[in-house]
């Protein structure tokens, strides 16, 4: 796919954390319009919820596979989904998923709440027996402590030239993406209106603040 003529940008969605297939990494710190990111959900760290929830992967091979990408991808921004109230998610549970958010550091996470589903393995196996408002609780203190990675993430590249692409144009701004951002789910940049822009142009900008979920630029033309 990378060899297609005019193929600016191939982004990666949906990964498996088990048996990754690391040569994708190597192609993506080889390749320039491979995006240096990664959408790869791993629902949580904790090994007797991963067991629970039949992932194939315990918490250090998680945290192995983390490093490694990392490794091989200098800069790369790695997006994961999360789960709070899963069956088998204790307090001791969920502080080490909080711990865990706060040592890998995630670019982009998003995280939501269990919600029994007919017919599953969850469903079958274990009862749904923490209550809403707890799991509410727990999804409202790791989102917390994500919206200050996040804005000290975004923070980081003020100042800095990135390519973006431009999605739309609202009444102030056009409204781009920069490779490391997933249309709907991940931050987007507010493209002052200093020139003539349109919806699918790539331009570069400087970054001229952040927020925790958007950064705010001037296009270099």
């Amino acid at each position: 796919m990378a060899d297609i003529p005019g193929v600016e940008w191939i982004r990666l969605h949906y990964a498996y954390p088990a048996q990754f297939p690391m040569e994708i990494a190597d192609v993506m710190a080889r390749r320039k319009n491979v995006c240096s990111y990664l959408d790869i959900a791993l629902q949580h760290i904790s090994d007797n919820v991963l067991a629970n929830m039949r992932r194939h992967i315990d918490g250090k091979a998680t945290r192995e596979l983390l490093d490694e990408l990392r490794r091989r991808v200098p800069g790369i921004h790695i997006r994961t989904t999360l789960m709070v109230g899963f069956p088998g998610e204790g307090e001791a549970e969920f502080e080490e998923l909080l711990d865990f958010v706060r040592e890998q550091r995630f670019e982009r996470m998003g995280a939501f709440a269990y919600c029994e589903e007919d017919d599953t393995y969850a469903a079958r196996n274990f009862p749904d027996s923490i209550p809403p408002e707890v799991k509410e609780e727990r999804l409202s203190r790791l989102m917390a402590i994500q919206e200050e990675i996040a804005y000290r993430s975004n923070a980081s590249k003020v100042g800095r030239t990135l390519r973006v692409v431009i999605d739309r144009e609202d009444a102030d701004y056009y409204i781009g993406r920069t490779e490391w951002d997933s249309p709907e789910v991940d931050p987007e940049v507010l493209v002052k209106k200093t020139c003539t822009l349109h919806p699918g142009e790539f331009v570069d900008v400087t970054v001229n603040e952040a927020l925790p979920f958007e950064l705010i630029a001037t296009p270099n033309v």
